[in-house]
């Protein structure tokens, strides 16, 4: 049979299951050819081995980096057993073929996340091993390539299921996977290089990403749906742990995602309550308890079925509280043993915990596919604070209402727009959000606020005495004036509207302290 396997080549940098694997493939009579670590590990093992300086009569050079880059393995590789002229090169220039190529590549990713300098960096990229993975993958046709530790279950059924070979299909979707190995390694040096560089948008790119999961499908059941790991590894629900729930789905894992960011940019104990990727509810407090119960107050009709984010330890008092609720996810970077033992009282509750929090003043990018193509941006990092704010209007603001608008302003960058947002003592008591109109998203939040106070039996909404955000300019004094009307006292906002005069003396008129903050915060 033209497709049995007799002659392998291994050199790993993840050496998971590597000697199980040699020892199946010696049994099966196989010789392995192998390099450094690899060979040593087998070696040890008690596996046979062959290295390969002694395959191809030349030694290792200039410290490994000319190891494999040799006739006698790549021809070997990519030789086609169907065509007479390549056997007959074969055979005129001794040169043996290899049936099996395992090899994952050295750990460049590990050695960037470790903080080591530039030349370290460059050591760790891998040549020859890309180079045989390829030569593999190309000619999948009549050689096997594994990549994954994973796959080696997969090889060893196929061998002993097929008299010593594996199946055209299955080389076919592992050559696949080889390609899909190598894009994600070059992905990640070229990301490196190119900030190295100092260069945001090179002439080509690609994303890479690590499967890791399949979900049971996307934003509709009718559609396909999967979630990937990237490089960058940001802290957040893709590397959070699940301790217990069912399986996410593909809308908790965006709202997750949107949670957890948006309380990522507050230091005080902070609550936020999504649903639809948009807060129904968040404030900042002593307590977690108390931010749980200013943030629910918010909006606890659109609370119920939401998901749950805080930037702090999840304690027994606040997640009493979260359980009274029916609330789909729960993520915190630690949950303390109380609190746990409450929420397993919830088994339908999904509960991550992420270990750590996201920096919100991170650089990187995000993406966003668009027919033909995908838009890249910078993460929206920018932030506000007190000194940056520019009063515009006759009354200045007090320090309560600075804090505040700083607070709203916080939480808008984190609303569809058009965005509104009223806030109170560090709480959120109306959002008006997605709007095609800003005044319609001003009366939407007042008239949310107006419908929590009367659920809570309070005699005014949350709005009287609030300030109120918007996360681009008043195009007009209407949306401004409507916020006045709602209650608002103070409003933060970019400036730079072509009207700003006219809103402005709107502003005077109607006794409200207006700052500007020279920054945009429009979310699509």
């Amino acid at each position: 049979m033209s497709d049995v396997i007799r002659r392998a080549l291994v050199s790993v940098s993840d050496k998971t299951g590597l000697v199980e694997f040699g020892k199946f493939l010696a049994d099966q009579g196989i010789e392995i050819l192998s390099t450094g670590g690899s060979a040593r590990a087998l070696s040890d093992a008690g596996v046979p081995v062959k290295e390969v300086s002694s395959h191809t009569g030349f030694p290792e050079i200039m410290d490994g980096r000319v190891k494999t880059l040799h006739p006698k393995i790549h021809g070997g590789i990519l030789a086609r057993r169907d065509l007479k002229t390549h056997t007959d090169a074969m055979v005129e220039h001794n040169i043996a073929p290899i049936d099996l190529v395992v090899v994952n590549l050295y750990p460049f990713e590990a050695t960037l996340k470790s903080g080591a300098d530039y030349d370290t960096c460059v050591e760790n990229i891998d040549i020859g091993g890309p180079g045989m993975v390829r030569a593999a993958a190309k000619n999948h046709g009549f050689v096997t390539i594994v990549t994954n530790p994973d796959d080696y279950a997969l090889v060893q059924d196929e061998i002993k299921s097929n008299d010593g070979a594996t199946t055209k299909e299955t080389r076919r979707k592992l050559a696949a996977t080889a390609y899909s190995h190598t894009a994600k390694y070059d992905s990640m040096i070229s990301g490196w290089l190119q900030g190295e560089c100092g260069v945001d948008f090179p002439r080509e790119t690609t994303i890479g990403g690590e499967l890791k999961q399949s979900l049971r499908y996307g934003e509709n059941p009718h559609q396909v749906a999967a979630v990937y790991k990237s490089i960058d590894a940001r802290p957040g629900v893709v590397t959070a742990q699940q301790l217990q729930g069912k399986e996410l789905s593909y809308n908790n894992l965006n709202d997750t995602d949107a949670a957890f960011e948006l309380v990522s940019e507050f230091n005080a104990p902070t609550i936020a309550i999504i649903k639809h990727a948009n807060p129904c509810g968040v404030a900042t407090a002593d307590n977690l308890s108390d931010a749980y119960k200013a943030a629910l107050a918010c909006d606890p009709t659109s609370a119920f079925g939401g998901i749950i984010a805080t930037n702090k330890t999840m304690d027994a008092a606040t997640a009493a509280q979260v359980a009274d609720l029916f609330a789909e996810v729960v993520i915190a970077p630690a949950i303390d043993d109380d609190a746990k033992a409450i929420f397993a009282t919830k088994k339908n509750l999904r509960v991550l915990v992420t270990g750590e929090m996201p920096n919100p003043a991170d650089t990187g990018m995000t993406m966003k596919t668009i027919s033909g193509g995908f838009l890249l941006q910078g993460r929206d990092n920018g932030r506000v604070t007190a000194a940056d704010l520019k009063v515009v209007t006759k009354r200045q603001p007090t320090e309560q209402e600075i804090a505040d608008m700083i607070f709203a302003f916080r939480v808008g960058k984190h609303i569809k727009s058009n965005a509104i947002v009223y806030a109170k003592n560090g709480a959120i008591v109306g959002i008006g959000a997605g709007q095609m109109s800003r005044v319609d998203s001003s009366r939407i939040a007042a008239w949310k606020s107006n419908e929590a106070a009367e659920t809570a039996g309070l005699s005014e909404a949350g709005t009287i005495g609030s300030v109120v955000s918007s996360d681009a300019f008043f195009p007009f004094a209407d949306g401004l004036l409507a916020a006045a009307e709602a209650g608002a006292t103070a409003v933060i906002q970019p400036g730079g509207s072509m009207r700003d005069d006219e809103v402005i003396a709107a502003a005077d008129e109607a006794g409200l302290a207006m700052v500007y903050t020279g920054m945009r915060h429009f979310r699509h």
